[in-house]
């Protein structure tokens, strides 16, 4: 049996690409016929290189990343049909009160900002060629511990799909956002945080996280990467042309 084949030549934009649910959506994107432009600040997302796949270092928390990963995709090949927003994490994990302000301000910046600038940078594009599909990648975590300015991005990504459907529905745009769940991923090549060592406290404060996370999930596990990707693909494709300004919790029943 072959795989399906949803993407021939759809031209996809995935921000985030170097690691975790990113590189595996980009990977699944190129497997399913797509051409993509991989774009991550990390140096790593150049091993995702091939003839179907584009490679971008950009930094997307400044608009001007953000308008030259579309433009490259536009000079390549012409046209943009997808964008995948995935950038975004936690940085670090604590009660509110214990975070610093330049802290909440940074956390914003990684999770929100470039959710914003790429669907800017995107849509004249895709409102002049009538058609277009953006998901974003919001998170469970919007009802959380440990990780409220994360969560406070994440709920602004939330709000903005639902504000860009009801703008761009009669344009053949299509927004729709996943909010992922925990996800066994592999290690990551390049923490988030620039901490050398890791904070007695601060793992105490993560691992409230990791069991609020299975203690809320009716399954009472993590999901993978496969499982977070299948989501995002199908609301990416033309199987879900009739869902938009939809949030899709994907946590093993954890509504968020």
């Amino acid at each position: 049996m072959t795989a399906p084949v949803r993407f021939h030549q759809k031209v996809a934009i995935v921000t985030g690409a170097a690691q975790g649910i990113g590189r595996r959506v980009a990977e699944r994107l190129q497997a399913e016929g797509a051409w993509v432009l991989a774009v991550d600040r990390s140096e790593l997302v150049r091993e995702l290189a091939d003839e179907a796949v584009l490679t971008l270092e950009v930094d997307l928390e400044t608009v001007e990343g953000a308008q030259a990963a579309a433009q490259a995709a536009l000079d390549k090949w012409g046209r943009i049909d997808i964008l995948i927003n995935n950038v975004g994490g936690t940085i670090w994990t604590r009660p509110y009160e214990h975070y610093t302000p330049p802290q909440i301000e940074a956390e914003i910046r990684r999770s929100l900002f470039p959710t914003l600038w790429s669907c800017h940078a995107v849509l004249p594009s895709m409102q002049k060629q009538g058609s277009g599909a953006i998901v974003n990648v919001s998170s469970i975590a919007t009802r959380s511990i440990n990780r409220v300015p994360y969560a406070a991005a994440k709920g602004g990504v939330n709000a903005l799909t639902a504000s860009l459907a009801f703008e761009n529905a009669q344009r053949g745009i299509r927004v729709n956002a996943v909010s992922p769940g925990g996800t066994e991923a592999p290690p990551r090549r390049i923490p988030r945080n620039t901490q050398t060592q890791e904070d007695p406290q601060e793992a105490i404060w993560y691992q409230q996280i990791v069991d609020q996370t299975v203690a809320s999930s009716l399954m009472k596990r993590y999901g993978n990467l496969d499982e977070q990707a299948a989501s995002i693909l199908f609301l990416a494709s033309d199987e879900a042309s009739y869902i938009t300004g939809t949030v899709l919790p994907v946590g093993g029943g954890d509504q968020g």
